[in-house]
């Protein structure tokens, strides 16, 4: 995910270093720019990691991307805090927005990523609005739409639709899309 969405990102003139799994890079990596810090690690290794980048990550935005999916698809956070909480607890002081976690990473390397002439629309789930504002810009800068998906609070949501999503590509082979019908007919009618 950072070298897909990182080199997008390039693309469209940010400047963006990739950390590397040493401590020495990961906090070179958190501590580098002003726009923010995408969080592109295993679900398992998150907390361990955010919670030794603490200090460098007190006031930064940052993007949680990962999925808590385990075996047969499952949730692996269910019945309890979403992933993104548990960042947002483990570093208080930053300002986590959940992010990019619906498409694989194969999505984001497309330039732009838009399917029958739409661009992808992007879940923002997050509780600062300056934070906000700044993957909003990010997402755009992708050449896609970003989603007002609430507060942090909600991000658990955006989880579960990831694993059922992962579970009907991935282990049945669906056109998940084909689950939602467009705009005009969800709301239903008479």
């Amino acid at each position: 995910m950072s070298d897909a969405l990182g080199t997008q990102w390039r693309r469209a003139g940010h400047e963006v270093l990739a950390g590397s799994r040493s401590a020495g890079g990961l906090r070179e990596a958190a501590e580098f720019g002003t726009d923010a810090v995408l969080l592109a690690v295993p679900y398992a290794a998150v907390v361990g990691v955010v919670s030794g980048l603490e200090p460098v990550l007190r006031g930064r935005v940052l993007i949680d991307c990962t999925n808590p999916v385990g075996p047969g698809f499952g949730l692996l956070t269910a019945g309890g805090p979403s992933a993104a909480e548990r960042i947002a607890a483990a570093v208080p002081a930053a300002h986590v927005v959940k992010a990019f976690n619906l498409c694989h990473v194969d999505v984001w390397r497309l330039t732009p990523p838009v399917f029958d002439g739409r661009p992808l629309a992007v879940p923002l789930c997050g509780d600062d609005e300056a934070a906000l504002s700044v993957v909003r810009r990010l997402v755009r800068d992708l050449g896609s739409e970003p989603l007002n998906a609430g507060g942090l609070d909600r991000a658990g949501l955006l989880e579960a639709t990831a694993a059922l999503l992962i579970g009907l590509w991935v282990g049945e082979g669906a056109d998940a899309q084909a689950i939602a019908p467009p705009l005009a007919f969800a709301g239903g009618g008479d």
